[in-house]
């Protein structure tokens, strides 16, 4: 996502910094266009080093004479967001004025425009000031009303630019709403489970929980509202998913059916243990013997479990880890399981596997189409898993 911020001389100009932390944060390409009285408030170098693209104030270098080309950098933004807005340049911007970058930007723009005013409450209330922005917001331009507290001239009112929080707050409720999953809810499962034989041992595998915390990324990036069962795993979600964390296959099993109802689509990616002791010992099991063993009961088919209940249009795909038949497997489960498809790994393949960051894998829907790609970032895989989605969804 591209934006552009513009910034405009006001004693707010110190909240730019922190505004564009946040959105270069929430993964914005951003731009800093500074009006020139804007660089008394704030230093350029300070904006560049934050957003990592040179700060743009005027319409040329005046050592080189190279042009910055207001119509590219327009062209360039998905938004453009103004924040602190003077009472000057919205008086500019309302009049179709253009006697610097910034003004020039805004008149070539066509993407949407945000206002974020910032100045003295006298300012603020005047009648010129308040018909500009009725006439900005005729032209379309979106207004980020300024807050009340203490201004920088002593008195207390309205005025104040909106927090830098609140602003990319709401650029990104704005920005979510056009991503393909705006309005899904999506359940991931992750990790491995540990089925407990006595208090201080289990038995587990080597599941990282890499995939399915990569999926559950990719799915937040485009919109969609995500749930994370995950079993236990060393790494940490990106912030805005909800992570619920299990141990066992039960506690797993539990999560998934509870939240299933609710969600569009759902991913089994989870390593969960086949089998558990059939008993737990209350103590820790003294090892007194040459030989020893552990009877063994199956744990509930979780996928399975899911794949029974009656979903309407909603996705449910699981993941195959092979050694051998990987694709006849593969097959058989999305019949047993009800799959709309499966994405099948293979530890036949050098460095894909539990533990890496890497993964190679085959996509097989219930029509039996299949897809293979070539060894990849876990990352990379999350996103040909996510266009598999939106091709089944459209």
């Amino acid at each position: 996502m591209n934006i552009i911020l513009g910034i405009c001389g006001s004693i707010a100009s110190y909240k730019a910094a922190t505004l564009v932390r946040l959105l270069v944060k929430s993964g914005a390409a951003v731009k800093v266009v500074m009006t020139p009285d804007a660089t008394h408030f704030i230093t350029p170098l300070t904006l560049s080093t934050l957003s990592k693209n040179p700060v743009l104030v005027e319409y040329a270098n005046a050592q080189t004479g190279e042009w910055n080309n207001h119509v590219e950098l327009a062209l360039w933004a998905d938004y453009l967001v103004i924040a602190p807005a003077s009472a000057n340049t919205l008086a500019k911007m309302a009049n179709g004025l253009c006697d610097n970058l910034l003004t020039a930007v805004y008149l070539s723009a066509k993407c949407p425009v945000y206002v974020a005013p910032a100045m003295d409450l006298d300012m603020w209330k005047h009648a010129s000031t308040q018909a500009n922005v009725g006439r900005l917001q005729s032209y379309g331009n979106i207004l980020i009303r300024p807050g009340y507290g203490e201004l920088a001239s002593g008195l207390t009112g309205e005025g104040r630019m909106a927090e830098p929080e609140e602003i990319a707050a709401l650029l990104d409720g704005e920005i979510r709403k056009k991503l393909p999953l705006s309005g899904k809810k999506a359940l991931v499962s992750a990790g491995p489970t540990y089925e407990a034989i006595d208090p201080v041992r289990f038995i587990g595998n080597h599941s990282s929980g890499k995939m399915g915390y990569a999926i559950a990324a990719e799915l937040l990036r485009n919109g969609a509202e995500v749930t994370l069962v995950s079993g236990p795993v060393s790494i940490t979600a990106e912030p805005g998913i909800k992570v619920v964390r299990v141990t066992s296959a039960a506690e797993m099993l539990e999560q998934m059916s509870a939240h299933f109802p609710a969600a569009d689509i759902t991913i089994m990616n989870a390593a969960v243990a086949d089998y558990r002791p059939a008993t737990v010992a209350g103590h820790k099991i003294k090892k007194n013997d040459e030989e020893f063993s552990i009877p063994l009961v199956k744990t509930t088919d979780i996928l399975a479990n899911l794949g029974q209940l009656e979903r309407g249009n909603r996705l449910l795909i699981g993941f195959a880890l092979e050694t051998e038949h990987e694709e006849e497997n593969a097959i058989k489960k999305i019949r047993k399981k009800n799959l709309d498809f499966i994405v099948l790994n293979s530890l036949q393949d050098e460095g894909a596997g539990f533990k890496g960051d890497q993964n190679k894998i085959t996509i097989i829907d219930r029509e039996l189409n299949k897809v293979t790609y070539g060894l990849k970032s876990k990352q990379e895989v999350a996103h040909d898993i996510l266009i598999k989605i939106l091709e089944v969804m459209a």
